[in-house]
């Protein structure tokens, strides 16, 4: 027997709600009352029990929202099994996976004397490398031994430990906003929109900053040739708050949360 699992209502006025988490595999035995799926709505996150025993089918994916009533899994209570041995379900053919054979990296120049450009970036590349403080060496692979833009961006998306001035990638990675996350931030723009704002205060003990300062703001001026002010060390501990807590370097893009792995 194949008993169908639909998504039963979280709550009133609630008609789509989405999948937030699977607990549980595809094909995999599953115990009644066993914790199965986490799902996020509206108004709470809840999670969902299996009906009955048996190996189940997922029918829709994380991230995926689905309607109040819709078909979410399927339990097969014909196989047998228990918890510990999580037996599967015959799986569906999955396609094989061919030995592909990786693209040679770098591309090495055949020519027996080195080309006049050789090692050298292009304009777009060398603007590139000026504007994110790099130096190289890059592995080049354009004609004649150039350097391309594209070189470049390969260097600080894989973060090549012998490009020297470079600190890191500059990937994005984007999250789409879960529905109580969604309905939260429409909420908070209202709020400040519709409410009067308030702004506090609060003291900070500043005695380091100054000290430091104070010892190194001859030599820091000698050196550079400005006078040391304390943006640097606003800036420097803006930049440690960001990489500790990536959710304040975030924004927003439609229904989509983008994190970044670098602070400018």
């Amino acid at each position: 027997m194949k008993l169908e699992m639909k998504m039963p209502s979280p709550g009133e006025s609630i008609t789509e709600v989405e999948i937030a988490q699977w607990l549980v595999e595809d094909g995999e035995y599953v115990e009644r009352d066993q914790l199965i799926c986490e799902i996020d709505s509206e108004k709470a996150t809840l999670e969902l029990a299996a009906e009955e025993s048996g190996g189940i089918t997922l029918m829709a994916a994380e991230g995926d929202s689905v309607n109040v009533g819709e078909v979410v899994c399927i339990i097969d209570t014909s196989v047998k099994g228990d918890a510990k041995s999580r037996e599967k379900v015959e799986e569906v053919g999955e396609p094989e996976k061919q030995n592909v054979p990786k693209e040679s990296s770098p591309i090495k120049n055949s020519q027996s004397s080195p080309s006049p450009v050789s090692g050298h970036p292009s304009p777009a590349a060398k603007k590139l490398m000026d504007e994110n403080g790099i130096k190289g060496p890059i592995v080049a692979t354009g004609k004649d031994g150039r350097i391309t833009k594209g070189d470049v961006l390969l260097a600080m998306k894989n973060d090549l430990s012998g490009v020297d001035g470079f600190g890191g990638s500059r990937d994005v990675e984007r999250k789409k906003m879960s529905s109580l996350r969604k309905k939260l931030s429409k909420r908070l723009v209202s709020v400040k929109n519709e409410t009067a704002m308030l702004t506090t205060f609060n003291e900070v003990d500043m005695s380091a900053v100054m000290n430091t300062r104070k010892k190194y703001k001859k030599t820091f001026e000698e050196t550079h040739g400005v006078k040391l002010g304390f943006m640097s060390f606003f800036t420097k501990a803006v930049t440690i708050a960001m990489a500790d807590f990536p959710a304040v370097n975030a924004i927003i893009d439609g229904e989509e949360i983008l994190y970044h792995d670098y602070v400018d």
